[in-house]
């Protein structure tokens, strides 16, 4: 639990003194007034002095006073000594009175939860995407050690509306739900067991080495496609992902216990979130979140400025969760993970960290918009994921508000994450997630299908079906009747009208004809640029680097630059540096070729990336595409012209699409 003596506020100063906290004047509590004077200083003041005006007193009173003044004298030491004693202040309690209660981020839902209650997880930001409810502590479930390979599958129930709103109530403990809570299903597969490996356990990604090892054995495989294929197939192991994507995809959670602390490997770790703000690039906000959720609030605390070591630390001992944003910009092994995977979902790919404390929370519950898979690196977590409580919350297109732990109901689903299990729920799903007292958790969730759904690719194809149709059909364009407003609109809805029924029919046949007119193609290939914006570029291993522009050895050498011209001949064997980095869009000023080589590591940081290609050499980048992953030769290009070629061969290589087979000068 966060230190109420140094999180909330700084209490008993003595002294007073301002400080200087990244840019922000702090100004802390002034001088505690004096003790009270004795009773002897609260006669009536003199007229004429302005003092108190002292009484006779008897022996008794005489000694009573010296009694008192002994006292004073001891209270005034003990305060003395206080003020020489240095305050010790956290950067919480700093921020607090720095900020002031109107810029904290705080969002309260129900009924304020008991003190010392549960903690919850935090959301994924593009990235995605975790979340938290405060219940009473519990111990630890017993099927914190279950079984290695364990999968625990939560179906989907029934749709209910919302519950009616109740005090929480203790959580019942950890262990196995009762028949019937979340119908859970188990099938239990040992990680290493031939099973295993049939339905694509980490045998079938090719033995051990952690998240590392994996990513160099991927990089052995020419096709980028089967790089992905394999790297999903690892993440969901040992399900199989046919089954995945029958039983769980947008449909119903899915836990995999696999009993193997070092599965993830070298993904990442809180060694590199040191190394990330030991590099003084990470910001508060802009990549660093602060958060605290305690007492049915939750509150960022974000300062300005630098996320430096000292003042993120101190943040985190004071009970706050760290939320790392596109961990992809500061970790190149996150950055390799995310961009083979974006090639298999057809779909960004983004993550977000999050290290928390023992015995504290985060964020609120609440459900995402995103397909979130929360892969365990560090400690353990304890999870709760809830059904979505309406139709309307199924597969939502927007992220929603924190809830209350009132408004969820039963979980659908409750376990204890330990390292190396994955937990993946769909959007729409409510969950909380809170740490145990005795473990700190470090776990970072991989999202992806952010607003990528048939009702998206739509809003990009129905008003280029109508423009379409406007231009080429008169029957749109010809005029509604003049008395239409006098018997249609909410007004005559009710009302029993032959005009209605035939204006009713009239717009039914128009849309129905809009589909004639709907440019699918066009509005997938729209749907494919935006998707090419969002990419994180290709990391390329040490063979591609050689074979492409990026390992060209041009250099200045003996005063002046050598090896810089690019002799690309109609024998120079050619080939995509990746299936999905390229794509032909047909747009008003002319043929596009957009690519993501160029792509920044931080999201949308670069605009996007696009060669206008002359129509006579659409062939030639189709048979590229084709070809792959084999290699060809330049002069086999459909291309006009010889000099078209190794033009068209040339441009490519320079931004980085295209490799050679040899490298084409031997350093």
């Amino acid at each position: 639990m966060i230190k109420r003596e140094t999180c909330r506020f700084v209490r008993h100063h003595q002294h007073a003194f301002k400080t200087s906290f990244r840019g922000q004047r702090c100004r802390l509590p002034a001088r505690a007034p004096p003790p009270p004077e004795s009773p002897a200083r609260d006669a009536p003041a003199c007229p004429h002095t302005r003092r108190p005006r002292r009484k006779r007193r008897g022996p008794a009173g005489r000694v009573a006073m010296a009694a008192g003044g002994a006292e004073d004298r001891r209270r005034r030491q003990q305060q003395q000594q206080q003020r020489r004693q240095p305050v010790r202040l956290s950067a919480l309690s700093v921020y607090r009175r720095a900020a002031g209660a109107g810029r904290l981020e705080r969002r309260r839902r129900g009924r304020p939860l008991p003190a010392g209650g549960k903690w919850a997880e935090a959301r994924p930001r593009r990235g995605g995407p975790g979340s938290g409810g405060p219940e009473p502590e519990a111990p630890a479930p017993p099927n914190a050690a279950a079984p290695p390979g364990r999968v625990e599958r939560a179906e989907a129930r029934p749709r209910r509306g919302p519950e009616p709103e109740a005090p929480p109530q203790q959580p019942p403990p950890r262990a196995a739900a009762p028949p019937g809570r979340g119908e859970r299903e188990r099938a239990e597969a040992p990680a290493g067991s031939p099973e295993a490996k049939r339905r694509g356990g980490p045998g079938a990604a090719g033995g051990g080495g952690g998240a590392a090892g994996l990513l160099r054995r991927l990089g052995r495989l020419e096709d980028s496609r089967q790089r992905a294929a394999e790297l999903f197939r690892w993440l969901v192991a040992p399900v199989a992902p046919g089954e995945f994507l029958a039983r769980h995809w947008e449909r119903a959670p899915l836990l995999v216990r696999r009993g193997d602390p070092g599965y993830y490997a070298g993904l990442f770790s809180t060694a590199d979130l040191e190394a990330a703000l030991r590099g003084g690039e990470v910001h508060f906000g802009t990549h660093l979140d602060v958060t605290s959720y305690a007492e049915g609030v939750r509150e960022t605390h974000n300062p300005s400025g630098r996320a430096l070591p000292a003042v993120v630390w101190d943040f985190y001992q004071n009970g706050c969760s760290l939320r790392l944003l596109s961990p992809q910009a500061f970790s190149r092994t996150v950055w390799q993970f995310l961009s083979i995977l974006q090639e298999h979902f057809g779909s960004m790919a983004g993550a977000n960290t999050y290290l928390t404390p023992p015995g504290t929370q985060g964020f609120a519950p609440h459900y995402d918009d995103i397909e979130a898979f929360v892969l365990q690196l560090e400690g353990k977590k304890h999870w709760r994921v809830y059904s979505p409580r309406t139709d309307a919350e199924v597969l939502p297109q927007f992220s929603s508000a924190n809830l209350a732990q009132a408004e969820l109901g039963e979980p659908v689903l409750e376990t204890v994450l330990e390292a190396g299990d994955l937990l993946y729920f769909p959007r729409g799903f409510i969950h909380q997630g809170d740490c145990l007292p005795d473990a700190h958790s470090l776990h970072i969730t991989v999202s992806s299908y952010q607003r990528n759904s048939w009702g998206d690719l739509l809003e990009k194809l129905l008003p280029a079906a109508l423009q379409m149709a406007l231009e080429e059909d008169v029957e749109y364009r010809q005029g509604l009747p003049m008395d239409y407003l006098r018997y249609m609109g909410v007004a005559n809805s009710d009302a029993v009208d032959a005009r209605r029924t035939a204006f009713m029919e009239k717009v039914q046949s128009l849309i129905k004809k809009l589909v004639d007119y709907a440019p699918i193609d066009a509005a997938v290939d729209q749907r494919a640029k935006s998707f090419l914006h969002d990419c994180l570029p290709p990391v390329l291993t040490q063979s591609e680097k050689a074979q492409s522009v990026y390992g060209f050895p041009a250099r200045w050498q003996d005063g002046g630059p050598c090896d810089v011209d690019i002799r690309i001949t109609k024998d120079t064997e050619v080939c995509l540096l990746r299936h999905g980095i390229i794509r032909l869009c047909n747009e008003e000023a002319g043929v596009m070729l957009y690519y993501t080589t160029e792509n920044s590591r931080v999201y949308h940081k670069e605009e996007p990336k696009f060669l206008e290609i002359d129509p006579e050499y659409t062939d030639s980048i189709e048979f590229l595409l084709s070809s792959y992953p084999n290699h060809v030769r330049v002069d086999t290009l459909p291309c006009e012209t010889l000099e078209d070629k190794i033009s068209l061969a040339t441009l490519l290589f320079e931004k980085g699409i295209l490799t050679t087979k040899k490298p084409l000068v031997q350093v």
